[in-house]
């Protein structure tokens, strides 16, 4: 007996030791309202309100059932329609016809027949678990959809923040391309013209993906924006930078960063790699370098120095800036596109604008992994140089 009492309390610790009244009473009052009108949104809510009071309640259902089962992709939708016809159909099996069923008045010894359906023992409970399992599936899609929603607005945010188009300056054109794993990502890119004429050129990481990346994302491009403004050298940049994010950020999480600042008159790429991919050089003859790191990720340590290294864009060559996401998609068998897949691209496609070999890595990432969906953010910046004009499209 004292082992089955022990039981019942863990599990009672386990499922509903923070439940409190005041919750219970929000399910059925707040958060209902709340789903009512997520789904209804749009709707004639005063035509209903005009209707008979018999007929309110009907329509109100009807209205958020249609509402809800449209708000489901196709295949949920009908895994669920076909989950009710089988409830419906096992439930009109337990119907067991009609009978009289005696009904006290109130008054001793006197009852009255009254002919009602009859159904087997347990069709009411298993009815109103049916209509309480239907309510909490309503309240959690309502939840969900309403959540999608507000990171929709995030992810339109998020890529406001960006670099939009194309960048011309002379003889060269400077295109980011990017798409999160999720609705929003913590990869990122910037392009910052400075007033002596270079440019700025960026390309990060966040650890992780989704919500806290994109956050971490945003502080990261805030405060390497205000940093730029103090015409720091790369280094001395990166080094404040750290310190900033190993102040805000937790300590799990870490940012690989490669930051350089291009001198067009010259051709001087002067930057600093924090653990990110090493970038490619393609040379106007078709041979490849790599920028290597020099340094370690941003966040991981407070106080650590950063050393800058320089590399020459001369004219006909293409500098290539991509995430981890780009070399580690995999194809159904498990092959990572590597750097050389994404060589063979680049190789494959000399002659084209820096936006179309930003699509063209894509499109062929896309083509080898064979999924709608990556397991990481896929994001590439190229810089080409070449004959152009100034402007900025």
């Amino acid at each position: 007996m004292k082992e089955a009492t022990d039981r019942a309390r863990e599990l009672y610790d386990m499922y509903a030791r923070d439940l409190s009244p005041e919750e219970l009473q929000r399910l059925f009052t707040h958060d209902t309202r709340d789903a009512y009108r997520f789904f209804t949104r749009g709707r004639d809510e005063d035509a209903v309100a005009r209707l008979p009071w018999w007929r309110r309640i009907p329509a109100r259902v009807r209205q958020v059932f249609v509402a809800f089962t449209l708000k489901l992709p196709p295949a949920r939708r009908v895994l669920y329609l076909a989950a009710l016809v089988i409830a419906f159909a096992g439930i009109v099996r337990l119907f067991r016809g009609f009978g009289l069923v005696d009904f006290p008045l109130g008054v001793p010894f006197i009852r009255v027949a009254v002919l009602m359906p009859v159904w087997a023992d347990g069709t009411f409970a298993l009815i109103l678990s049916v209509l309480l399992l239907n309510f909490l599936v309503l309240l959690e899609v309502a939840d969900r959809l309403s959540l999608k929603g507000e990171l929709e607005v995030a992810r339109e945010i998020q890529l406001a923040m960006l670099p939009a188009g194309t960048y011309r300056d002379g003889d060269i054109e400077i295109c980011g391309v990017t798409r999160p794993a999720n609705t929003v990502g913590g990869d990122f890119y910037d392009v910052l013209p400075l007033a002596d004429g270079r440019v700025i050129v960026t390309l990060g990481d966040v650890a992780g993906k989704g919500s806290p990346a994109a956050l971490l994302m945003a502080l990261l491009l805030a405060v390497l924006r205000t940093l730029v403004d103090e015409a720091l050298d790369p280094p001395q940049l990166m080094a404040r930078l750290n310190v900033q994010i190993c102040r805000h950020s937790p300590a799990s999480r870490f940012i690989t960063l490669f930051f350089a600042v291009y001198t067009p008159a010259t051709g001087r790429l002067t930057y600093v790699n924090a653990g990110q991919n090493p970038p490619l050089i393609r040379r106007h003859d078709g041979r490849y370098e790599r920028l290597p790191g020099t340094g370690v990720a941003l966040g991981m340590f407070d106080g650590t120095t950063y050393a800058s290294a320089e590399a020459t864009i001369a004219a006909g060559d293409t500098l290539i800036l991509y995430s981890d996401g780009i070399t580690e998609a995999e194809d159904p068998n498990g092959r990572p596109f590597e750097e050389a897949g994404l060589e063979q691209v680049v190789t494959a496609h000399p002659d084209v604008s820096a936006a179309e070999l930003g699509t063209a890595v894509l499109t062929a990432v896309e083509r080898h992994a064979k999924a709608p969906r990556f397991a990481d953010d896929l994001t590439i910046l190229i810089l080409k140089r070449r004959t152009g004009t100034s402007s900025l499209a």
